[in-house]
């Protein structure tokens, strides 16, 4: 570790070297590029002092401990070793988060799909239950969601919403949340009392930059139509609803809430774009998720991940065997304790596989 330390602050006195030059100020991307890689060597290297310091006390109690035959002192030398030990292993084990690789994706903003799945009607109140959690999580972290689309139903729920989430780190955050959410509970149709199972899928995808996924206009065919509300009744007067076909791959979006025919299209095509990168990322992480076991990230969204048990006031994340008893809590927005919980599980199975 303390090798890397040093090799770190070489590349660390390199960029500083970079960043002085006058040809790297006359490339702007470039300078952006070397500045927030030393930016985040800073952070590491902050660490990496601390360790080097802690270990450096720990050298000279050692020496104390061999050498010393003052008892007073050899005591006070044990004392510290005792508080020394742990805060280096501590130190140790941030170092190695720090310098585990992270997802390039991490920071990007995201769009989020949510449909009812089985169910009827109560799966699709459960979608719209989902939908506000996410939401309140959103509003706590202050980040900004935006309506893509929404095909409601008759009794307040949804078939399906999508939207997007704009802030710092917001897949890193959500990526977990990919994957069929299961809730059980008496419906609000359940004249019986009888508890219910219903489920609904959620699909997290990080935003796509136009360069990544070139779309070409010959690829597409667009439809426009009428917009629609619960039981097809027709909610605008012009075709302003849009839907998107992406010959080469099959995929279809479909946008309405927008009165406005332009509108609509460029956000079916944010969602085309999502989407596509998607199926590119999926593609090149297939190796490496099929070696992983626990596939926190990763893992297989018809598999389902996670339950909602009303009647036990417990909700149970099934890829890590974790519950909490705070459902009320976490339908509101509080999932700061489920995410970290998931993100430190990911990162551990990470550094065991050599953070892949």
């Amino acid at each position: 570790m303390i090798e890397k330390i040093r090799e770190l602050k070489k590349r660390a006195e390199e960029l500083e070297g970079l960043l002085s030059d006058p040809q790297t100020l006359k490339d702007q991307v470039r300078y952006r590029k070397l500045a927030k890689e030393h930016g985040e060597l800073e952070k590491v290297l902050k660490v990496g002092e601390e360790y080097e310091e802690v270990l450096k006390l720990i050298k000279d109690d050692q020496a104390v401990l061999q050498t010393s035959t003052d008892e007073e002192l050899v005591q006070l030398a044990k004392q510290e070793l005792a508080e020394l030990t742990p805060q280096a292993e501590a130190l140790e084990e941030r170092l190695k988060e720090l310098l585990t690789p992270t997802d390039p994706l991490d920071s990007r903003d995201i769009i989020m799909e949510i449909r009812a799945g089985v169910g009827g009607e109560e799966a699709g109140l459960f979608a719209a239950d989902l939908y506000k959690m996410y939401f309140k999580y959103a509003e706590r972290m202050g980040w900004r969601v935006e309506l893509m689309n929404t095909s409601p139903t008759e009794i307040g729920g949804f078939k399906e919403v999508i939207f997007s989430v704009e802030g710092d780190g917001v897949y890193g955050q959500l990526k977990y949340e990919s994957g069929v959410h299961r809730v059980q509970r008496v419906p609000v149709t359940e004249s019986g009392g009888r508890v219910h199972t219903s489920a609904a899928s959620v699909v997290v995808l990080p935003e796509a930059e136009e360069v990544e996924v070139e779309i070409k206009p010959e690829e597409l065919r667009i439809d426009v139509f009428r917009s629609s509300g619960p039981g097809g009744q027709s909610v605008n007067t012009t075709d302003s609803a849009v839907r998107v076909t992406h010959l080469p791959s099959g995929l279809v979006v479909t946008c309405q809430d927008e009165k406005s025919q332009h509108k609509n299209k460029a956000k079916a095509l944010r969602v085309l774009r999502a989407r596509l990168l998607d199926m590119k990322q999926r593609e090149q992480q297939e190796d490496i998720s099929q070696r992983r076991k626990l596939q926190v990230g990763t893992g297989d969204r018809s598999a389902k991940i996670r339950t909602y048990n009303f009647p036990q006031g417990r909700v149970t994340d099934h890829r890590i065997g974790v519950s909490w008893y705070k459902l009320e809590e976490i339908l509101t927005g509080d999932l700061k304790e489920v995410i970290e919980t998931l993100r430190a599980t990911d990162l551990k199975e990470r550094l065991e596989y050599g953070g892949k």
